[in-house]
């Protein structure tokens, strides 16, 4: 990302402000004065991103509320969708990926992840809530997925998802798999039990953690 000099400080903090006060004409403003010029990526790199990221560390801190955080990542989404639709030629180079919530029916946490997702300009399949391990195998292989999110709510899941992700690496040993949730955040050596490639313990976390993995992939 490139280092931002004093007016692109001032747009991100005046973007932080519109986000968490659930702007969405104030935000949409914003990032036309400030992403007049270079691509839309550019402007996701330097404004988009680097907000939703502030905001979620804010969250961790106990600053601002679970809501805030989803309602930015909407509100974020839907600007990304204008300046970039989905099934744009420039989003073709990107991996195949995929998220669900593995047999626990929450899915807060996951419309968050799948908001920040889109909103740092990825698309991504939601393949929905109170997935089985069976179904989760089976739609994974038939979308040849490169990249793929689970989402946890009780321990009884996560520990599932060993499964899910040993038949998953028998069809596609290719597929990178991050998981998260609570039973990952109370036990920090849990996904590496479990065989995932990684744990994202927020969403602005796992928006780094894809970036580094789609990245890996395009070499």
């Amino acid at each position: 990302m490139i280092s931002p000099g004093a007016p692109e400080l001032a747009y991100l903090a005046e973007m932080q402000n519109a986000l968490l006060a659930v702007d969405r004409v104030r935000a949409g403003r914003i990032v036309k004065e400030a992403c007049t010029t270079g691509s839309p990526f550019v402007c996701m790199e330097t404004l988009v991103v680097p907000a939703l990221e502030e905001i979620g560390r804010r969250w961790e801190n106990g600053d601002v509320a679970l809501s805030q955080v989803y309602m930015s990542g909407r509100i974020c989404e839907e600007i990304v969708d204008r300046m970039l639709p989905p099934g744009d030629s420039r989003r073709v180079n990107q991996p195949k990926m995929a998220i669900a919530v593995l047999e626990d029916h929450h899915t807060l946490g996951k419309r968050i992840v799948v908001s920040v997702l889109r909103a740092g300009g990825y698309e991504i399949a939601d393949y929905g809530h109170g997935v089985t391990v069976d179904d989760l195998v089976l739609q994974v292989t038939r979308d040849n997925v490169q990249i793929l999110l689970i989402s946890t709510l009780m321990l009884p899941a996560a520990l599932r998802a060993k499964e899910a992700i040993l038949q998953i690496r028998k069809a596609l040993p290719g597929t990178k798999v991050i998981v998260g949730g609570a039973p990952f955040n109370f036990d920090p050596v849990l996904w590496q039990e479990v065989g995932a490639d990684a744990m994202g313990r927020t969403a602005s976390d796992t928006l780094g953690l894809v970036k580094a993995m789609a990245g890996s992939e395009g070499q």
